[in-house]
């Protein structure tokens, strides 16, 4: 039993914010699930860019493919292979699911991005890749943008599991959590079951502390009058706002509307950090895991990061603990003019359209790998 094991006791869940067919062929999963305590795997446009847009892992699935869909469109190949891995992932952490009841053993696959504001798009694609996946450790991604609000709640009424993406600000996460709830009370209303539906909300965090502490560095190296003030909320923004979101959470599932879908078995929609990875490295590389522990939590994590926490991270349980200075925090931001609602919404839209780059490019290089079928 080691560090990673450790968070379990803590209530919180690691999940592998990666996903690869090689990777996934020679046991690499499988080995996380048994040896650290792995519960769970997130892929993503970016991740699915790496694995497929490079070397020939895919080549011979494809051309299989390809033998009885001649001409399919890159989309349609695209989708064939991330399917595979899909389910592959999702098999692997079928034990998992089992032995915790549907708590947990989740596999994440996320909708177009060209759909993160189409809100009758997003709901017909997510039913799309439920059916084709068929796996019930499934969760369709679909980003938490005001039109994905909306098909969140369509899409956990119709019984499919949520992973909310692209959350960075607290507003936009109760918009979600309310839309989560929003869809089990609709299931309730048309006497449907509701013990067996998962979400989670993925909230980034490192994000927040690049785009913040840039805009710190760049006031204190031109003399501003507050910059030891300035200095003294660098690197802490992110997570004072994570803490803060849980305090919500804490404070919502108390409350009487959410005790009523708990009392018919409802499962809370765990809060989820993502972007955990440290992008600065004046911070130390589990920052991130460190200083968000907490019950009913999952943290999703690049393979490098969750190699720097077998190594030397802390399990303890942080996530409620100085929620005072975390509100203080936040309130110098604010006086200091750091904008933070400013930075999230344009966090959300950099998101948004880095994960429809990297689409590009996938589409593109899976295009490629047979020129008469890039259409």
């Amino acid at each position: 039993m080691g560090r990673l094991n450790d968070l379990a006791a803590l209530g919180q869940a690691v999940w592998l914010d990666f996903v690869d067919r090689k990777f996934l062929a020679e046991g690499g999963l499988q080995k996380l699930v048994d040896e650290d305590g792995l519960t769970g795997v997130t892929s993503n446009p970016s991740i699915f860019e790496k694995a497929m847009g490079h070397g020939t892992a895919y080549d011979e699935a494809l051309a299989e493919f390809d033998q009885t869909h001649p001409g399919a469109p890159a989309m349609q190949r695209y989708e064939h292979l991330a399917i595979q891995d899909i389910q592959a992932a999702a098999d692997t952490l079928r034990p998992v699911y089992d032995r915790l009841d549907g708590k947990d053993g989740y596999v994440s696959l996320e909708v177009s991005p060209y759909l993160a504001n189409d809100t009758d798009g997003t709901i017909a694609e997510a039913k799309k890749l439920w059916a084709a996946v068929d796996r019930p450790d499934l969760m369709i991604k679909i980003p938490g943008t005001p039109a994905g609000v909306p098909a969140i709640a369509a899409t956990i009424a119709a019984g499919i599991n949520v992973n909310v993406t692209l959350l960075f600000s607290i507003e936009a996460y109760k918009a979600v959590a309310l839309a989560y709830v929003a869809g089990l009370e609709q299931r309730v209303g048309k006497g449907e079951a509701i013990d067996r539906i998962a979400s989670v909300a993925s909230f980034f965090v490192s994000r927040i502390d690049t785009k913040i502490d840039d805009a710190i560095d760049a006031r204190v190296k031109d003399g501003d009058a507050e910059s030891e003030a300035l200095k003294a909320v660098r690197g802490k923004v992110a997570i004072a706002n994570a803490k803060l979101a849980y305090a919500w959470y804490e404070a919502f599932i108390a409350s009487d509307r959410w005790q009523a879908l708990a009392a018919r078995g409802a499962m809370p929609q765990r809060l989820l950090w993502a972007s955990t990875g440290t992008k600065n490295p004046d911070y130390p590389d589990t920052l991130y895991l460190d200083t968000l522990i907490g019950k009913d939590t999952v943290n999703t994590v690049p393979p490098k990061t969750l190699d720097a926490f077998r190594d030397h991270g802390t399990a303890a349980e942080t996530l409620t603990q100085d929620v005072d200075g975390a509100r203080h925090t936040l309130a110098e931001a604010d006086r200091l003019g750091l904008d933070l609602t400013g930075v999230t919404d344009t966090l959300v839209e950099e998101g948004v359209a880095s994960f429809s780059s990297a689409f590009d490019t996938l589409l593109g290089a899976i295009a490629a790998k047979h020129p008469e079928t890039a259409n």
